[in-house]
């Protein structure tokens, strides 16, 4: 009989913390080329199948994608669920051999850990999104800044800072652009979505580059991941409050800005919101409605492969 042997990694930009369950072992590596051969040798030698991290940010991705090359079961776990199992440790100290061990436990218990990871091609469209994002937020504060400026030296700084921004956007959409064309599904996906009224190209390349499960789950499934579904909390004699948590803000937000159009130029949305609003529901409620409604016919249609107006699905 085989017993699962588990590895948690704790990673920062300069070390990598490795624990082991059952064993309770740890060890610490330089976050280098060398460090991570050193950890596939130790990890093979221990004979780990499954290997967990938490989704902090870009120092694991080199270690990550080595891990996936060589053969290892890897997850990447959302940090809150890592803190939530330390809580239900009763831990309280925190340190990153501490937090190895924790997140190699963690990769013991919870077998839903173990999800597939974002093909290189499709991290690179993750972060050119991520890219365009930010200069859009840059260009959108010196534009502010540039109202607010008094000296026409400094008012001619902000212009010149917008114009350089500008063009630096404008390089990251052509080179999204361009990575989209290439796939043939993501573009079929991609012209999918901007048929439905309210959804924009931009809006429409968030989705396929930030919820790429879109066509791939159910409905509630989806809205979950956007952020969008109610979730239910009731205790006691209280009445039950449903509200929305979680998922991804940047496709939340993004899909709210969809909800605004639809919401005055969705022949079949429209009037389900002014309905709403005729029966007392807050402006923002109904718009979080009709962009709950957007994200599940979104998932219908490209899973049928049709678009708005060739469509069997209902909206």
């Amino acid at each position: 009989m085989t017993h699962l042997v588990a590895a948690g990694i704790d990673a920062g930009q300069k070390h990598l913390d490795v624990g082991i369950a059952p064993a309770g072992k740890t060890f610490r590596v330089p976050n280098t080329s060398a460090g991570i051969a050193k950890i596939i040798d130790q990890l093979a030698a221990l004979n780990v199948r499954r290997v967990v991290l938490e989704a902090i940010g870009p120092y694991a991705q080199h270690l990550v994608d080595t891990l996936s090359r060589a053969g290892f079961e890897v997850g990447i776990v959302n940090p809150r669920r890592i803190k939530a199992y330390r809580d239900a440790e009763g831990g309280r100290a925190k340190t990153d051999r501490l937090d190895a061990g924790l997140i190699a436990r963690f990769a013991l218990k919870m077998i839903d850990a173990i999800r597939p990871l974002p093909s290189p091609a499709q991290n690179r469209l993750k972060a050119l999104s991520l890219r365009r994002r930010q200069l859009v937020e840059m260009i959108a504060m010196e534009k502010v800044r540039l109202k607010q400026a008094l000296e026409p030296f400094l008012a001619d700084s902000h212009r010149a800072a917008i114009a350089d921004l500008g063009a630096l956007l404008a390089r990251v959409e052509i080179e999204l652009a361009t990575n989209l064309a290439a796939d043939s599904q993501r573009a079929r996906t991609l012209t999918i979505l901007t048929s439905i009224p309210g959804i924009g190209t931009r809006i429409a390349t968030l989705l396929v580059t930030d919820l790429p499960e879109l066509g791939q789950t159910d409905r509630k499934a989806i809205a979950s991941l956007a952020g969008l579904a109610p979730h239910v909390s009731q205790s006691g004699n209280a009445p039950p409050r449903a509200v929305i948590a979680g998922g991804r803000p940047c496709v939340r937000a993004a899909l709210y800005m969809a909800a605004l159009v639809a919401a005055r130029h969705n022949p079949d949305l429209r009037p389900e919101y002014e309905a709403m609003r005729r029966a007392g529901k807050p402006a923002k409620v109904a718009l979080i409605a009709i962009a709950r409604k957007l994200v599940v016919l979104a998932n219908a249609l490209v899973k049928a492969n049709a678009t708005y107006q060739n469509r069997s699905v209902a909206p």
